[in-house]
């Protein structure tokens, strides 16, 4: 087993209790379900907690979840967020009310929706950030030139002392590469669609 397979093969091996598609599946998601609990918890610990409890439900039902509901990380954003939740509302109950304090469960249902689009575009960036990565130095140093520091083409050529056709040329390669790096990409985050 690779690191390449898809998650609803992850899930399948996982309902059969290998522990090593559990790993895989754990590392590619870890940080960002870390994240999306933090959001909601404000709390390192907590979020912990929420994260390694949602591992331990996916090891434990991973033969019940349905891909024709939607993504496995739709479905990992919902239980952490009902987890998340859930551990508020613990906690809540333990504190005493302050005067004129709505709770914090209001706000999370409020802005759950909102978090969890913006974790899809963190990861989204991680992806980009990564593809470009794999592009040569002078592709990469084009691309950053014209697409984060705003420079034209012609700058670019001029700034850097190549010819104009020499920018284009890398331009068009790395655009070719990135496309194939995120197309690639895409397929595998929406092959259980």
């Amino acid at each position: 087993m690779n690191d390449t397979a898809d998650d609803k093969q992850l899930i399948l091996l996982i309902a059969q209790k290998d522990s090593n598609a559990l790993e895989l599946l754990y590392d590619r998601y870890e940080r960002v379900i870390y994240s999306f609990a933090y959001q909601i918890v404000k709390d390192s610990m907590a979020a912990e907690e929420v994260m390694q409890e949602l591992f331990l439900r996916l090891w434990k039902n991973a033969g019940q979840i349905d891909f024709g509901k939607g993504k496995l990380l739709t479905w990992m954003f919902a239980v952490t967020r009902n987890l998340a939740i859930d551990h508020l509302r613990k906690r809540d109950a333990r504190l005493p009310r302050q005067s004129g304090d709505s709770g914090n469960l209001e706000q999370v249902q409020d802005h759950t929706a909102l978090t969890e689009d913006l974790v899809e575009l963190q990861m989204a960036g991680e992806q980009i950030r990564e593809a470009l990565l794999g592009l040569s130095r002078d592709q990469q140093q084009v691309m950053d030139m014209i697409y984060y520091q705003g420079y034209t083409q012609q700058e670019v050529a001029q700034l850097a002392a190549i010819p104009l056709g020499t920018v284009k040329g890398r331009v068009r390669l790395a655009m070719k590469q990135l496309h194939k790096s995120l197309r690639h990409w895409g397929r595998r985050d929406h092959a259980h669609e």
